[in-house]
């Protein structure tokens, strides 16, 4: 199947009824509209040592911006400029800001909302163009605004003048300038996305902050915003009066903020916001300059090395900054300039130890968490640069996980009798801003245990097992499974093939006793599902959450003892495989992508290998390696029911890796790090990009980037593969680390686990819907790890424990709440335990040595099965691949040998 095709099927799908909201096109509401801008009277470009810069003679906004060295290129959406020629769309070179006088209140301008004529002014020096504003404003503003495009010292820089020419005193306590890149998909197949778009990500973090600009597939130069002068990044704004369509092909305009008092007084009031507000006064005939520059950063990869070049504040946190209070953290920062303060927000949510310099140039900070919540470390430089970092603080891993645990098979856990939709005995989806279960949704998934939306709590809580297994919960679950997910969820159709049903709450109200639906509850929209659209087995995404569900069981039941007593190992592991192949029977069309968490497939096959059940093996491997043919023959194999996705790169990836097809892992790979960044932010350090998934699986129901949505912990599985392979890239273990730790991040202090977090200014709050998370947990069960690593920018590193780094050793103590996987990545050794814990890990670096310390039995555990990377060993015997090792009342130590 070509890519045009493919991607044409899931338009087809978009438009018959899933996303029926989102027929309308970009363009529709706008079309229609007169012509402002004044494109016709056309064109000028200059040229500075990075960029060819375009801009619209009439405006003096940006029509184009082109790296010189890919001069085809442009960042900007000067592609449908023809489209976007409208009043109130925003470009590049637009102006935002609100201003009152000392008796008025906050009045908002922007010099996008009425297109007028500029008028040009002279220039000289190093400005490529200037206009004065004035005149695109209305009446009542009082201030002259002028705008400049500059070459300074070869770089692009954008300068806005503003002169208050009153005899009074005037506040701006509002100032952004919109960040219009080319993020519109629209109408495009996959190919034509990843040659002409980009996504951008902000590090919102005051003089230090900036915006990074990538292409859809990763490679090539990055494009970065970086603050001139007097622009600080301060909040970042979505622009909603943007008259254009957002959608899922559009996640819609945002602005960069330098000033943003006037809105914490209004919209965002009483919302705690990543940075302190500002604003500045403007005393009678004051004039200020606001400026941003734009730069060229070689890669992805690259971009702090720019960052460094470009005398901008570089921080580094280790393992990131969704901080377990158990976890001594490490901050390495660097710039040109000494640092004069340091001041936690609130006072005492961290503890700040420190510096240490080391040869690189690096201050080392030892950083811990002392207060559960979001915290913010704020850095004052002599040179007057600020710098935010934001944390957030959670509670040691092991206790997140057994909160969340709890909290599903208790608040969550629904044994109410149901005769009509036969719930009963299952982990239903959870309003947290009401505290009670939802029983009834519009989305019928929502209810009916089923999609990410709906399957999300069950699968959570089956996760959770896998990292932490509890009798008590696994004794609910196994009712799950046998009264509700078997003949409910899923059921046979034929010789053993496992369907799974798209939701078992449904919509009928002709055939229901009167009583049944809630009145209160519009049922008239296309996502309130009749039985026969919530009985189809036709979507494939549903099959994984399954599988993982039997999986896990299988684990349980075969690597421990007496935790699961309603069916053998095998039972589980041959269900698991069963719903496997159905979804490639009975949901072939949706079974061409990938899925998330699609990584369990490869784990069934892997076991039903070490289990000696080759037959079913290899008819996995045959069905897996058509789908991964298929992708192999596809430029960019990321097509979903979406017109562009970031969860089906996980499995993508995975099985390109299996059999080795190394250039379209490699595709993936650079593609997942287009949209998961690294920078000084916990919600943005390692967050996937997903901004649609709040309409189907949220409550504030709204196009919107979501803060670490399941993407971040499914993606960091194919990052952290990825960086294990290649364990110099330390780039990727930031980001896949980041991406581990973010899908914990929400969970809140008594264990619910929401769909994600808000990142509206208004909002920054979690979800209170339960929603899709659970996808999101099983990215954090299945990846959970400790990682050591000698970096030679920052000596030894623990990712995942504590690290003392003694004369000749190296000993970490692991703070995961599974602990049961260790990177040490001098030795390339990867050590894994499908049961045991391990406690501690030590390893001396002039002999090579290692050892862990495996934690002492329990009634349920009373060996420790531990597997080891080829070229080491452990002195037991074998079962399975893994090392058998007796458990003892102690903890027990031991080594690990190379062969």
């Amino acid at each position: 199947m070509k890519n045009t095709v493919y991607f044409f099927l899931a338009f087809l799908f978009i438009t018959n009824g899933l996303l029926a909201q989102d027929k309308p096109t970009y363009w529709d509401n706008i079309k229609e509209r007169e012509s402002t801008l004044g494109i016709s009277e056309g064109f000028s470009e200059f040229k500075t040592r990075e960029f060819t810069l375009k801009l619209v003679n009439a405006s003096q906004t940006v029509a184009g911006l082109y790296p010189n060295s890919n001069p085809d290129f442009d960042f900007t959406p000067g592609e449908r400029i023809d489209i976007r020629d409208k009043d109130s769309i925003y470009y590049l070179g637009d102006l935002n800001f609100r201003i009152k006088t000392e008796q008025g209140d906050w009045q908002s301008f922007s010099t996008a909302t009425e297109r007028k004529q500029v008028e040009k002014l002279s220039v000289s020096g190093n400005q490529l163009a200037a206009a004065d504003l004035t005149n695109t404003l209305p009446d009542s503003n009082p201030l002259k605004i002028k705008r400049f495009y500059e070459e300074k010292d070869g770089d692009l820089v954008l300068r806005f003048q503003i002169t208050n020419p009153t005899q009074n005193s005037v506040e701006i306590g509002a100032l952004g300038a919109p960040m219009a890149f080319n993020n519109i998909l629209e109408g495009k197949t996959l190919d034509q996305t990843h040659a002409d778009n980009v996504f951008f990500d902000p590090y919102i973090g005051q003089d230090a902050g900036y915006l990074e600009v990538k292409h859809l597939t990763g490679e090539g130069e990055v494009l970065l915003v970086l603050p001139e002068e007097n622009m600080p990044f301060e909040a970042y704004r979505p622009l909603l009066d943007d008259p254009s369509r957002r959608s899922i092909v559009f996640e819609g305009v945002h602005e960069w903020m330098a000033l943003s008092k006037a809105y914490t007084e209004n919209e965002w009031k009483d919302v705690p916001q990543w940075n302190q507000a500002s604003a500045v006064v403007l005393d009678p005939g004051q004039t200020i300059n606001f400026a941003l520059k734009f730069v060229l950063a070689p890669s992805i990869g690259g971009i702090q090395n720019t960052l460094l070049q470009e005398s901008r504040p570089v921080a580094v946190g280790v393992p990131g900054y969704v901080l377990p209070n158990d976890v001594e953290a490490q901050l390495f920062l660097k710039h040109h300039s000494e640092i004069s303060n340091m001041q936690v927000f609130p006072t005492g949510a961290l503890n700040v130890s420190g510096p240490e310099k080391n040869e690189k140039g690096f201050f080392k900070y030892t950083i811990s968490g002392k207060k559960w919540g979001r915290a913010r470390l704020l850095i004052t430089y002599q040179d007057g640069l600020t710098q935010s970092i934001n944390y957030k603080i959670i509670k040691p891993e092991s206790d997140v996980v057994s909160d969340f645990g709890h909290f599903l098979l208790t608040e969550q856990w629904f044994d109410e009798p149901d005769s009509i939709f036969g719930r009963t005995n299952s982990v239903i989806s959870y309003d947290y801003e009401l505290k009670r279960q939802v029983k009834q949704d519009s989305r019928a998934w929502i209810a009916g245990l089923s999609d990410e939306g709906g399957a999300g709590s069950w699968l959570g809580a089956m996760m959770k097992q896998f990292i932490q297994p509890e009798k008590s919960e696994i004794e609910k679950l196994q009712k799950f499974i046998d009264e509700t997910l078997w003949g409910g969820i899923q059921y046979q159709e034929g010789d053993k093939k496992y369907g799974v049903r798209k939701s078992i709450f449904y919509y009928e109200p002709e055939q229901m006793p009167e009583g049944t639906y809630s009145d209160s509850i519009n049922y008239k929209t296309w996502a309130a599902w009749n039985k026969k659209g919530a009985d189809d087995p036709g979507r494939s995404y549903n099959y994984p959450h399954v599988a993982a569900a039997y999986w896990t069981m299988y684990r349980l039941s075969r690597y421990h003892e007496k935790l699961v007593e309603t069916h053998d190992w095998k039972w589980f592991l041959e269900n698991a495989y069963h719903t496997a192949m159905a979804m490639t029977e009975l949901a072939p069309w949706y079974a061409e992508f990938g899925q998330m968490e699609g990584t369990v497939f490869l784990y069934i096959l892997q076991d039903l290998k070490n289990e000696g059940m080759l037959d079913m093996a290899s008819a996995l491997e045959s069905e897996m390696k058509k789908r991964a043919d298929h992708w192999k023959s596809l430029n960019y194999p990321f097509g979903s029911e979406m017109p562009w996705d970031s969860t089906g790169q996980e499995e993508v990836f995975m099985w390109s890796d299996y059999f080795g097809y190394d250039q379209k892992a490699e595709v993936t790979l650079n593609a997942i790090l287009a949209y998961m960044p690294t920078m000084p932010h916990w919600a943005y350090n390692g967050n996937a990009r997903r901004y649609w998934d709040f309409l189907y699986g949220g409550k504030l129901s709204r196009i919107e980037r979501q803060i670490h949505h399941y993407g971040s912990g499914l993606n960091a599985i194919p990052v952290l593969k990825k960086y294990r392979e290649t364990p110099d890239d330390f780039y990727l273990l930031k980001v896949g680390y980041g991406g581990l730790l973010g899908a914990i991040s929400n969970i809140t202090q008594d264990g619910f686990g929401p769909a994600a977090f808000h990142s509206f200014p208004s909002t920054l709050e979690i979800d209170y819907l339960s929603g899709d998370y659970g996808s999101g947990f099983f990215g954090y069960a299945v990846n959970s790890a400790t990682y050591i690593v000698e970096n030679d920018d920052f000596g030894w590193l623990a990712f995942g424990g504590n690290i003392e780094d003694q004369a000749n050793a190296i000993e970490v103590s692991i703070t995961t709440a599974a602990k049961n996987k260790v990177f040490l990545q001098p030795e390339s050794l990867w050590i894994e335990l499908a049961a045991g814990k391990i406690a501690s890990f030590r390893y001396l670096k002039d002999s090579g040595k290692v050892s862990v310390e495996l934690e002492s039995k329990d009634i349920y555990t009373p060996y420790a099965y531990v597997k080891v990377s080829e070229g080491w060993q452990m002195d037991f015997p074998k079962e399975r691949g893994y090392y058998k090792i007796p458990l003892k009342e102690k903890p027990l130590e031991m080594e690990i040998t190379r062969e």
